[in-house]
């Protein structure tokens, strides 16, 4: 039976998020009947990780099995079919070994949040940018960012109904950017908690706003208590951008 590795771009907008639910659209139950149309098979895919409502992706990577043999383009092809006019999208596929699996061989997730810090509302990029109507100071929010990188004990940083076994993470990478309107977080790491990104972005807009220094982030990290840190950003300005493998 062989495996195929497949990736992924989506709007989640529309979605309950990546997991199958008992109400709602979500982007496995989609992508899964588009699989079921044209293999008449009903296998389970399985995600790299499982994205919240209204969370997009840019290269999520799934893993499924399947009866008999497919050339991996006409996978791609066949999904991008039947999976319209839902938006989202086969970029690439490919059989992998059996032991392959997208979310438990992931060495690295990738993750991009967009900040539109104007004071007009936007246009073309609405529910795909947290909109800020004033402008953010993405040096300040960046020198704070770098008192979060490394392994650090992140329950100010995770979501009160996580379920992971322990806060502890090590995150490779937390740079903020400005690009023309937009200040932009990137955030790698093996893995994450729930809600951590959405809760670091939450915080470090509070930097931008001159509110908080680069000390009060590190005063909420080491207090390991939710209710130290800041907001959650809204789902709409974060992208699962790649997975490492």
């Amino acid at each position: 039976m062989p495996r195929y590795r497949l990736t992924l771009e989506y709007d989640g907008g529309p979605f309950v998020g990546w997991q199958r639910q008992s109400e709602g659209a979500s982007v496995q139950a989609t992508l899964e009947a588009a699989l079921a149309k044209f293999t008449g098979e009903a296998p389970e895919v399985v995600a790299a990780g499982r994205t919240d409502a209204g969370v997009h992706a840019l290269g999520q990577v799934v893993h499924f099995d399947l009866a008999r043999d497919w050339k991996p383009q006409k996978i791609c092809d066949a999904l991008n079919f039947h999976l319209r006019p839902a938006p989202v999208s086969a970029l690439a596929a490919e059989e992998v070994p059996a032991d392959f699996h997208a979310r438990l061989s992931a060495t690295r997730r990738s993750y991009l949040f967009r900040i539109l810090d104007r004071r007009a509302p936007p246009a073309l990029d609405a529910g795909r940018a947290w909109h800020v109507g004033h402008r953010l100071d993405a040096d300040a929010m960046h020198d704070a960012a770098q008192a979060l990188v490394g392994h650090h004990d992140f329950t100010s940083f995770r979501a009160t109904a996580c379920q992971a076994r322990s806060p502890l993470k090590t995150l490779d990478l937390l740079r903020v950017r400005r690009a023309g309107d937009e200040v932009q977080v990137d955030a790698s790491a093996r893995s994450f908690l729930h809600h951590q990104v959405r809760n670091l972005v939450g915080t470090l807009a509070l930097v931008g706003e001159g509110k908080w220094s680069r000390r009060d982030v590190e005063a909420a990290l080491a207090a390991r208590a939710r209710s130290a840190a800041g907001p959650t950003a809204p789902p709409e300005g974060l992208y699962l951008v790649k997975v490492g493998y």
